[in-house]
């Protein structure tokens, strides 16, 4: 061993000679928490001041100095749309949901800009896969107008839910002179506001294709930091006859991180066991294949076995290291086997590797083959760490259209180019693991949520999604209305439902989740100050009871929870005491008494039930100290400030010290 390699001689050129770089420093730390701060000026790497003044409010921004970068008109205000805090709320389905009060899987029905904004308290930095198709702006579809001053009232007259008809949805066509930059204007802020959902180590993958593929990958190399790309996945996906001079066999994912260096590598997707020749649990992403193999069948290196598969077809894998298979069938030593197909059609499966654990060719699973006592092959996946190819085959889009159309039990698919279950199953398989969450704001048909059932019922883990879609009409005289359904909202949540029943059916011994919580973006709960010049009077007596008189209990206590920063899927335990109903939030981090009026003479006793259930919640002082629980009433219920004030002290004196009202 050279003495260089035991002790390195430092020159006054290296980082461990010199005082830490603060400059360095404090550009990591800006560019790890805004990375579109981070720019190119003259002398290198530079702050874009803009923006930086953008981020803490400040109004004197000007664009003086050009800079590098992607810019186009109306940035400032999509940025400053994402900042802009949400006035909305979520309201519970219950009717329109599948085993509310089990699932953890949530369908939400709006706005996704608006759900993105409303959903920052409680699920900033947890959700570990991020995947969204977004319209290509290809001219034909919606993208979505929003509005900086009220987003809100603007949702409610585009879904005519504002008793006017709703205003009319229009397509973004190559015509209008803002066709670009109404499509950056709508992803800009949508995209900065689901960054900060992730996961440090998360990642987010999105579906385009060529027509602002360049835009998009600009846009999302500012907001995430172009270090973070982890691949530009390229989908050969239709081969069908088109017209032009190429014919475009494919689309894109790019997949970026949020941070890239937490990404460990991926991996293959969940174990799952199986006999070949069952066909028990055959699917489009894995096809059985039937390996037959006579009992004693004597296997010598270099032998050619005939493998038949259940598309009809016969190949030729050979034994590259043989071993004697004893007269039961059952194999005495691991094999070895290296692929040799002989026929033309190769996309269906083949495989390479060592020993016995294989992989096919895509990189898509490792399987393990050995023989059973009835001299079937039987086949063991199981996961281990790959390296996924940039170009995959996730399917045709004809034989996906197809799928879901038999799924829906209709000629056609109730939506045009659905996205492949197989893709979403796989970025679900190499990003995430057991009780991740999966969440996807463009959610369309709802492939996602469908996708993330699949992996859950066959492996037994518990991965959760979350679903946004837009209550987008369908098109006139489509298959879908003609169906029954009004809006692609309603055919998200169809598809979920039945998706869930072929699990059932496919595999009555499945036990997880495959329920869904479905809410709906409305105005909050609590009423704004709007007063009426003409009419003050009555205005003012309108606005005593400022929690809108139309909401029910629960939309309040689901407002609470996202107020609260908590997980709309937390368990809620409510129990009367004194006659008034009493909800315990996340084990009693939450304590919300709603009753319309508590009497005087019921403030005492109620007080002193809370306490004691708070009590058994948190048994030890120091659990009760370190849970910080937050009590809330409502403000009218009260008869006078001294009830309130009465009510507040007893509770304060009990370890509960913080108290509010709505």
């Amino acid at each position: 061993m050279k003495d260089e390699d035991t002790m390195k001689k430092l020159t006054d050129s290296d980082p461990e000679t010199k005082s830490p770089d603060l400059v360095a420093q404090n550009l990591a730390q800006l560019k790890a928490l805004f990375p579109e701060l981070i720019t190119e000026g003259k002398d290198g790497v530079a702050v874009n001041l803009d923006v930086l003044k953008q981020l803490v409010g400040d109004q004197t921004v000007t664009d003086a100095e050009e800079k590098y970068g992607l810019n186009w008109h109306g940035k400032r205000r999509a940025r400053q749309l994402a900042l802009t805090p949400s006035t909305g709320t979520l309201r519970p389905c219950p009717e329109d949901s599948v085993d509310w009060d089990t699932t953890q899987n949530l369908m939400i029905e709006g706005d996704n800009l608006e759900v993105l904004k409303l959903l920052q308290k409680s699920y900033a930095g947890k959700v570990k896969l991020i995947y969204i198709d977004p319209p290509y702006n290809t001219g034909k579809d919606f993208v979505y107008p929003d509005n900086f001053q009220d987003n809100i009232k603007n949702y409610l007259e585009l879904t005519g839910q504002t008793g006017e008809g709703g205003k009319k949805l229009s397509s973004n066509t190559e015509a209008s002179g803002r066709f670009h930059t109404d499509w950056l204007n709508m992803m800009y802020p949508r995209l900065k506001l689901a960054r900060n959902l992730l996961r440090e180590d998360g990642v987010i993958c999105v579906s385009i294709n060529d027509k602002e593929q360049h835009n998009l990958k600009t846009a999302m190399s500012e907001i995430f930091g172009e270090e973070n790309i982890l691949a530009q996945v390229v989908w050969d996906k239709n081969h069908s006859a088109q017209a032009g001079i190429f014919k475009v066999y494919h689309e894109y994912v790019l997949v970026y991180a949020r941070g890239a260096e937490l990404i460990a590598p991926p991996k293959a997707p969940d174990a799952e066991d199986f006999e070949a020749g069952a066909m028990k649990k055959e699917s489009a992403r894995h096809p059985m294949q039937e390996f037959r193999f006579p009992k004693g069948t004597r296997f010598d290196a270099q032998d050619g076995v005939e493998l038949k598969g259940s598309w009809g077809d016969t190949e030729k894998v050979h034994l590259k290291q043989g071993r004697m298979i004893s007269d039961n069938g059952v194999l005495g030593e691991e094999v070895v086997l290296e692929a040799a197909f002989t026929q033309a059609n190769q996309m269906k499966q083949y495989f390479y590797g060592d020993r016995s654990t294989l992989v096919d060719s895509r990189g898509q699973r490792v399987v393990e083959f050995y023989f059973t006592a009835t001299g079937k092959l039987k086949i063991t996946k199981e996961r281990g760490v790959f390296t996924p190819p940039t170009v995959q085959r996730w399917g045709m889009q004809g034989e996906i259209s197809t799928e879901l159309a038999k799924l829906f039990g209709m000629s056609a698919p109730p939506l045009e180019t659905p996205k492949s279950p197989a893709m979403l199953m796989d970025l679900v398989a190499w990003f995430t693991e057991s009780n991740d969450l999966i969440f996807d704001f463009f959610a369309g048909s709802g492939t996602t949520g469908h996708a993330v059932m699949e992996i859950n019922s066959s492996s037994g883990s518990t991965r959760r999604f979350g679903l946004v879609q837009f209550p987008e009409p369908c098109a006139p005289d489509s298959d879908a209305l003609k169906a029954g359904f009004k809006t692609i909202a309603q055919i998200c949540k169809m598809r979920i439902k039945l998706a869930a029943n072929a699990i059932r059916t496919k595999q009555p011994e499945a036990d997880g989740d495959l329920g869904f919580r479905v809410f709906k973006l409305a105005s909050s709960n609590i009423r704004a100050w709007e007063p009426d010049r003409e009419k003050l009077a009555e205005t003012l007596e309108a606005s005593i009871e400022h929690l809108k008189t139309d909401r029910t209990e629960q939309d309040i206590l689901f407002e609470l929870l996202l107020k609260r920063g908590i997980d709309l899927c937390t368990p809620i335990e409510s129990r009367s005491l004194t006659g008034h109903t009493v909800h315990s939030i996340g084990a009693g981090t939450l304590l919300a008494c709603l009753s319309p009026a508590i009497p005087q003479a019921e403030v005492e006793p109620l007080a002193l039930g809370i306490a004691a259930w708070h009590k058994e919640l948190a048994p030890t002082k120091e659990d009760r100290k370190a849970r910080d629980t937050v009590c809330i009433f409502r403000d009218s219920a009260f008869a006078d400030d001294v009830a309130k004030t009465n009510l507040a002290a007893i509770l304060q004196q009990h370890g509960l010290e913080t108290v509010r009202s709505l």
